[in-house]
């Protein structure tokens, strides 16, 4: 038997309507399963936690720290969360998540020059919580897992890193095609539940990637950001009819989703309004 998951959104560029919330553009989710509480991507600031704290969710007792890929709009949190737990933990030892990333999350990233990486450096990073940087699959609870490094299979996701570089530790500059950008699936009774943060791999790809280490085909739910804030007609167009072929239950599209392509990908299949405040169970 499966376990049961609930997804509650913390950040996101939109807040649903009638919520005393808060977005801002970036992404940040609290996920429930299997006993261990976990959070995915930390938003552009300090955000995630207000919210979170509105929300009656308790942000210092986690278990878990999943970083989707080292941009400051899911990193830029990072060092609110550390104060806030070493805050909290006064007089007793600090309770730490272990924080799952890729190797190259940490790496210096610029886009047209201005820095857009991690606030918080992989030396930091590793003072403030026990890490684990893999590009291969880490499985955080019997169903859920985090996908690490995603194969790049379908040529119209391939992307182009414009003027996008990252620093390597070796000192060298190059063009960044954003190998840390990942996932975590989960294995729900009706199919799998991808959740995403920006989508940089290409939903398609990172889907079928999911299906590989999972061993499942069927998908029921995609939610997060698919980083389509200006794709070309054949993009979309190609988009569109993998996920047809899917039969999802749902599409919760978000963060960096123009508002173009959710109305393309609608025709294609049921296309579902996400926003802060929203709790979702699978």
């Amino acid at each position: 038997m499966t376990s049961r998951l609930s997804l509650t959104v913390l950040v996101d560029n939109t807040a649903l309507t009638d919520r005393d919330f808060m977005g801002e553009p970036g992404l940040s989710f609290f996920i429930e399963t299997a006993g261990k509480k976990i959070l995915f991507d930390t938003g552009l600031s300090g955000l995630f936690f207000t919210n979170a704290e509105k929300m009656g969710i308790d942000l210092c007792d986690l278990d878990c720290l999943i970083l989707s890929h080292g941009h400051s709009d899911h990193t830029g949190g990072l060092p609110v969360l550390a104060r806030n737990l070493t805050g909290a933990t006064e007089g007793k030892a600090p309770r730490r998540p272990c924080l799952v990333a890729h190797p190259r999350c940490f790496w210096p990233k610029a886009k047209d020059g201005e820095k857009n990486g991690s606030p918080m450096s992989e030396e930091e990073a590793g003072r403030q919580f026990p890490t684990s940087l893999s590009e291969k699959p880490v499985w955080i609870t019997d169903d859920l897992v985090f996908l690490g490094e995603i194969p790049r299979r379908f040529a119209f996701e391939k992307g182009d890193p414009g003027k996008r570089t990252i620093h390597t530790p070796g000192g060298n500059t190059e063009p960044d095609y954003l190998v840390d950008d990942t996932a975590l699936a989960f294995r729900s009774g009706t199919g799998l539940v991808i959740i995403t943060g920006c989508s940089h791999a290409g939903i398609c790809n990172i889907t079928e990637y999911a299906r590989e280490v999972c061993g499942e085909n069927r998908v029921s739910d995609i939610i997060g950001g698919l980083h389509l804030l200006s794709p070309t007609p054949k993009q979309l167009a190609k988009t569109g009819k993998y996920l047809n072929r899917l039969h999802l239950d749902a599409l919760h599209a978000c963060h960096c989703t123009s508002l173009p392509a959710k109305l393309a990908l609608a025709a294609y299949c049921p296309l579902q309004e996400t926003g802060v405040g929203m709790r979702i169970e699978w």
